[in-house]
């Protein structure tokens, strides 16, 4: 029950009023790049660039439009659409109509966009041509059919019409002055954004204004960013909204550089020709350029700033860009902490260890963002922090400003996540010494063998570093006598070669043995649309003694 506020003796008698006091929202963002950068360079995307003040004319054209098709506060937009420059105008034309913006996965299947579109009861469904066929088994699944508005890319061929309109169309006759809205309160819902949940129907994650705001701009003290960035998109701005990054490259006056197709090629060439000056990715991507031929790289002669999440990025990795020249960072969150809400904040210091022990620095999760209040270790069961050894393993747990309101429509998903006033990642870790926090393992990845508690990432970690083995997963299989064992499956570097008997052989050179696998297989592993890895696959693969050929 909350009391009564006491009388302080700094109150002025005067409330909050519009001169002191405005809701926290990303929307601000734009109207000051706009404002302070009128023609500065804001989006380009192949021949096509926009300036600053052409992207907000448009992004209130979108916002006008929707409002006049009856779109407001608390309804849904949904869109279906690659890193393009209408995706941006997406992250601030919806939100400036009241709505809320719900950034659909491109990979998914029909069945998973109808249940989403359902679900979220969306009224309009901005889509990408590319993906008509998936888009339009899924309205033959809906209840109820929103308002579909086709997207043409001209980087893009063919793809069936399913909309009354396309979005040029739409937008054509809409004010370009239109006020836009801004929040009632800054804790109302700014996103909606689908986890990919393995087993069921995926749980609606709900993302607020002051969230987004607050993250967008961790983001740039995190990576060091100052004013007038050059940002490559090679993360899907579906994916927990670009982990803010519409928002941070925005506040920040920068450039946006889309990117359709995630291919080396590509990527260094942009870099080269915009001279980029960000990017952010998962480990594949990384693992994709420093794997590429030499020569891609050429002529990139500056410092390019990079983000990494993932549960544990190689050592190996961290290694391999760094002879590369770009600065790597490890950022770590979740889809409920607005993508990376925690960073490997780097010391001064450590610039004068070895590279090898630089990376196994650089590899931590690391430390909270400014933006957030908390982040530690915590054993589940009472949830009291474990201590700082670096050993004792509990749940990683974040709280603060830059985490979700909650799962829309499932309160007790809801209640569970928060239990004991945290949020509950599922992550295990231990708290080193300095304070900093180290993954080692999703609950459910841990390897019971024999009673020992064995880290599937430290295996990886360990498989990495091998010179033939591009990737790797190591995932629990049965054993009769030991209860579990490690099983790693192998994806090779093209044109290397390596046995199982060699890789086992590896393993027990870096590891004590009891922690090296007892079987590997190798082959493509599978990936989400994000490129994780998908370990519920690979578990599901063990099952069968058959598909294990040791």
């Amino acid at each position: 029950m909350q009391t009564a506020r006491a009388v302080s003796p700094y109150d002025t008698g005067l409330d909050r009023n519009d001169a002191n006091y405005v809701p926290l929202t990303p929307i601000s963002f734009l109207d000051r790049a706009a404002d302070v950068y009128p023609q500065r360079v804001a989006v380009i995307h192949g021949p096509l660039s926009r300036t600053w003040v052409e992207v907000r004319d448009r992004s209130r054209r979108l916002a006008s439009a929707l409002a006049a098709h009856g779109v407001g506060r608390g309804d849904t937009v949904a869109a279906m659409l690659s890193n393009t420059p209408e995706m941006l105008e997406c992250h601030f034309g919806v939100p400036m109509s009241g709505a809320v913006l719900n950034a659909l996965n491109t990979r998914l299947d029909a069945a998973a966009i109808a249940f989403m579109l359902d679900h979220g009861e969306a009224r309009v469904l901005l889509t990408d041509r590319e993906f008509s066929a998936t888009i339009a088994a899924a309205l033959s699944r809906c209840r109820v059919r929103p308002l579909v508005i086709d997207v043409d890319d001209p980087m893009h061929e063919g793809g069936e019409r399913l909309g009354s309109t396309d979005y040029e169309a739409f937008i054509a006759g809409a004010d370009p002055g239109f006020p836009g809205l801004r929040p009632l309160d800054e804790w109302d819902a700014i996103a909606l954004n689908y986890t990919s949940g393995t087993t069921g129907n995926p749980k609606g994650v709900v993302c607020h204004h002051r969230g987004a705001y607050l993250n967008a701009i961790g983001n740039a003290l995190a990576c060091g960013m100052g004013p007038l960035p050059v940002y490559l998109w090679t993360l899907p701005m579906f994916h927990c909204n670009g982990w803010c990054f519409p928002w941070t490259i925005t506040a920040m006056g920068g450039t946006h550089v889309c990117l359709r197709r995630v291919e080396p090629a590509a990527i260094f060439d942009l870099i080269r020709r915009h001279r980029v000056t960000h990017y952010c990715g998962a480990p594949i991507v990384h693992s994709m350029m420093i794997n590429a031929p030499a020569a891609l790289r050429e002529g990139i002669d500056w410092k390019v700033g990079a983000l990494v999440a993932g549960a544990a990025p190689p050592v190996a990795m961290i290694e391999g860009m760094a002879r590369m020249g770009f600065d790597l960072t490890h950022v770590y969150g979740l889809t409920e902490v607005y993508g990376p809400t925690a960073v490997c904040a780097k010391q001064p210091e450590w610039d004068a260890l070895p590279v090898a022990e630089q990376a196994v620095m650089n590899g931590r999760q690391g430390v909270r963002y400014v933006v957030e209040e908390g982040l530690t270790v915590i054993d589940p069961e009472t949830m009291r922090p474990v201590p700082a050894d670096g050993e004792t393993m509990g749940e990683v747990m974040f709280r603060g400003n830059a985490t979700m309101k909650g799962y829309l429509k499932n309160p007790a998903a809801t209640e569970e996540a928060f239990r004991g006033g945290w949020f509950h990642t599922g992550d295990l870790g231990v708290l080193q010494p300095d304070g900093y926090v180290k993954i080692k393992d999703r609950a459910k990845d841990i390897i019971i063998s024999g009673g020992e508690n064995i880290s599937s990432l430290e295996i990886e970690d360990v498989l990495s570093r091998h010179p033939a083995i591009l990737s790797a997963a190591v995932v629990a299989k049965p054993d009769p006598r030991w209860g579990e064992t490690p099983c790693a499956f192998v994806e090779l570097k093209e044109g290397a070669q390596a046995s199982a008997e060699e890789v086992i052989d590896y393993c027990r050179q870096h590891l004590a043995h009891f922690k090296a696998p007892r079987a590997v297989v190798f082959g493509q592993l599978p990936r989400t649309s994000t490129g994780k890895i998908q370990k519920f696959l690979l578990r599901d693969r063990v099952k069968s003694a058959s598909a294990i050929d040791a």
